[in-house]
């Protein structure tokens, strides 16, 4: 089975999207937003929804994404390229400026850019593994050339996406991390550049807030589950789901008792654009759902929801008497002062993740 995706996002999600961020679009009427990440796992869901947002409410609103290879997410995803509301240009966080920017659009080039999306990073284990160095010169560098950017540009509003990575290990009796948590990663293990680079991009957007009044928003992600989601990767749910596509037993690395949780990519996008958009939103935000399950009850829970037979779930190690890492957020404050909540539960996430790559139109040879 092929796994690459060419199609546009369910219209149920976008409809769940549609019904509880209404409210927020009107700030974006006639206005250009400069999304960086834009071809990624979030971004695309934020051009997806945007584009239905743009459309329903007749916005006249532009989205400029910074991309690689602007060619390839074309491929991917045509009606989004064909859309003369986006525009892609080639380009790299570390050299990107309104120069460039201005070369690459001309004439099309907005006047400013209201609001600015920080998404790029270097997710990838081999990356973060072979070349930490490298991986936190990017989030140094790229976000301070970003900051700058939107400085230049008269943004209105800045949305950085970091992580709950930041938080580092969590000690035994933190069940669920809040945004006043001041741990951080263990800087001698071998996989903490991409926290550290991280905490450092949240520490540059804190700088330029103050110094520049520039609105810096923050939102700590954590785990995620839908489509777009790499299943080749290295997020477990993905490569259970891909596993279950397959109609094969779905495999654990681990005895599977870390512990995580999953929002759906739908309620990802309410969270993102209420975070940017609504006036009340204001510093960090923890965005993820608090509903905390073991990585074993997950294989299992895609086992029972991502085919049409249960298919078999098969630890790869049994050990026993090592520590539970977990990862899991406490969203109370998102809750209270944005009134956000997780309203598509796992086995329906699951289900609809499945559902998508089950259709034909959503694989290209």
């Amino acid at each position: 089975m092929n796994l690459n995706h060419a199609s546009a996002c369910p219209k149920e999600d976008l409809d769940h999207i549609m019904a509880h961020t209404h409210d927020l679009w009107e700030q974006l009427r006639g206005e250009s937003v400069f999304i960086t990440g834009g071809t990624g796992f979030f971004g695309r869901w934020l051009l997806e929804s945007f584009a239905e947002a743009n459309r329903k409410y007749a916005l006249g609103a532009r989205i400029v994404a910074l991309s690689r290879d602007p060619e390839a997410f074309q491929r991917k995803a045509p009606h989004l390229a064909s859309d003369r509301a986006f525009h892609f240009v080639r380009g790299d966080i570390v050299n990107v400026n309104r120069v460039t920017i201005l070369k690459e659009l001309g004439s099309l080039c907005p006047d400013r850019f209201a609001y600015i999306i920080h998404g790029a990073s270097e997710t990838s284990l081999a990356s973060n593994s072979e070349n930490p160095v490298k991986v936190l010169q990017a989030s140094l560098n790229g976000t301070r050339q970003i900051l700058d950017f939107a400085i230049d540009s008269g943004a209105l509003g800045f949305l950085l996406l970091s992580s709950g990575a930041v938080y580092g290990e969590l000690p035994k009796n933190v069940t669920h991390v809040s945004e006043t948590y001041i741990g951080g990663p263990d800087v001698s293990a071998p996989l903490s550049a991409y926290g550290e680079g991280k905490r450092v991009a949240e520490l540059l957007c804190s700088h330029y807030g103050r110094t520049n009044k520039l609105s810096c928003k923050i939102a700590r992600c954590f785990a995620f589950v839908g489509p777009y989601l790499a299943l080749d990767a290295h997020y477990a749910i993905g490569n259970f789901i891909r596993d279950a596509l397959e109609g094969r037993a779905i495999c654990l690395s681990s005895n599977g008792s870390a512990v995580r949780s999953y929002m759906y990519a739908a309620d990802l996008a309410i969270w993102l654009w209420t975070i940017l958009l609504q006036k009340s939103a204001v510093g960090t935000y923890n965005v993820g759902s608090d509903q905390e399950i073991s990585i074993l009850e997950v294989a299992e829970h895609v086992a029972l929801n991502g085919s049409t037979h249960r298919l078999p779930v098969v630890a790869r190690t049994t050990e026993t008497g090592i520590p539970v890492h977990r990862y899991v957020p406490d969203t109370s404050r998102a809750r209270r002062d944005l009134g956000l909540s997780v309203r598509i539960p796992l086995d329906a996430a699951i289900q609809r993740t499945v559902k998508f790559h089950q259709n034909p139109d959503n694989s290209r040879e």
